[in-house]
């Protein structure tokens, strides 16, 4: 169980303890009201109620309780490539084709089950990724371990603090080589999973960059915006350059990338949601996506 402790100042002289909590340590209402209901909201070590009043100097702390998982989610002994963790958040370099999430119609084989079992011997332990990735796409991903990193990191990701950069090889060469695709994405008609750019869709907003030409491919970086649903597939879909071997925008080769597309997130960089250093990770380009460019 993570716990946050706050000494307070001069300017908290006075104040209740609960305002303290949630302007100064930016808990949650939700998180405040489960600390208080199970006893875990302390002042110099001793548990208080959400109004009593605080002095400079005291110190606040507060137990981050998680809620239970509603779904049972089944552990499974498989490997994970970590390449940071702390008590707050994991970051990870996750394979293709790995589904991120369990769900009822795939309860096993994917990074939450693995992370389940990592995580075993933690009581509730509930799986809260950051920024998702598509079954299809490899590279990085920020999972929170507790739900107030969870709340304190969504605030940043569709800002300018949480940079997110992918590399695509993709079917067609942009023109021009380099720019900034502006184009809203909603779903497409009748449909539950595809997306389409259309009038009257989310503002969707990708800058990408050509970084080579090799035939009638190319190998794009690409910097998110805005973070629609598949909204890189659906933008260089809509430039006429789908992501090779991509099944629902473009044309799935089993036979080159089976189970995948060349979709790699390789670049994250934000703002860590306890301590406000900056943290920035890369992963290179998969083998089997550089296979296709050095062919």
């Amino acid at each position: 169980m993570r716990t946050l402790s706050y000494t307070a100042l001069q300017d908290d002289d006075g104040r209740l303890i609960k305002r303290v909590a949630r302007s100064k340590i930016g808990i949650s209402s939700h998180q405040l009201a489960r600390a208080k209901a199970l006893n875990a909201l302390c002042l110099n070590g001793e548990g208080v109620h959400a109004d009593h009043v605080v002095h400079a100097g005291d110190v606040i702390s507060i137990s981050l309780i998680d809620d239970e998982n509603d779904f049972s989610v089944a552990p499974e002994n498989m490997p994970v490539n970590v390449l940071y963790e702390d008590d707050d958040i994991i970051i990870l370099d996750k394979e293709a084709p790995l589904a991120t999430q369990s769900s009822p119609k795939q309860p096993d084989n994917t990074l939450e089950n693995r992370l389940v079992y990592r995580y075993r011997d933690v009581e509730n332990y509930v799986f809260r990724p950051v920024n998702r990735l598509d079954k299809g796409t490899s590279g990085l991903m920020c999972v929170a371990k507790h739900a107030h990193a969870q709340m304190k990191m969504a605030a940043q990701l569709h800002t300018p603090d949480f940079v997110r950069e992918y590399l695509a090889v993709a079917e067609g060469i942009p023109s021009p080589l380099s720019g900034t695709i502006n184009a809203p994405i909603g779903k497409a008609d009748g449909a539950t999973v595809k997306r389409e750019v259309k009038l009257g869709g989310k503002e969707s907003v990708t800058h990408y960059e050509t970084v080579k030409v090799f035939g009638n491919r190319s190998l794009i970086h690409l910097r998110l915006e805005t973070g629609r649903t598949h909204q890189i597939r659906v933008h260089l879909k809509h430039i006429s350059c789908p992501v090779f071997g991509d099944f629902l925008y473009g044309e799935e080769r089993e036979d080159v990338l089976p189970g995948r597309f060349a979709l790699h997130s390789a670049y994250i960089r934000f703002t860590h949601p306890i301590t406000g250093e900056i943290m920035e990770f890369s992963s290179p380009l998969p083998e089997a996506l550089n296979a296709l460019i050095n062919k």
